[in-house]
């Protein structure tokens, strides 16, 4: 049996800045909690990237889904809201936006 696809039409785009001195634990938290959390509800994480120009957040982390209702599930749950609340003690400047996927980098 084949596997079926994945054909993500929605990214959903975190924007931040890491605070100082808190660049490992960010790090284990992100790779260890919440992008296995967010894949569990249907939400990939698919980039990261580091914006090294312009008035920015130096992160922008791109998730990626299938569908808008699981997108809207997910940041709806209570579940998405904690784990959003945790990752805010690690950075600065946060904000999130859900955009239609395109591949290259969207701000």
């Amino acid at each position: 049996m084949q596997p079926v696809p994945f054909i993500p039409r929605y990214k959903l785009l975190l924007d931040f800045d890491i605070l100082p001195g808190r660049q490992q634990n960010y790090i284990r938290f992100l790779l260890g909690e919440f992008a296995p959390t967010a894949r569990e509800m249907g939400v990939h994480l698919y980039m990261a990237w580091h914006v090294a120009y312009g008035d920015y957040p130096m992160r922008q982390l791109v998730f990626v889904a299938e569908d808008l209702e699981t997108v809207q599930r997910a940041l709806n749950s209570p579940r998405w809201r904690h784990m959003e609340e945790r990752l805010k003690t690690y950075v600065s400047n946060y904000s999130r936006k859900l955009v239609h996927y395109k591949e290259r980098f969207q701000l």
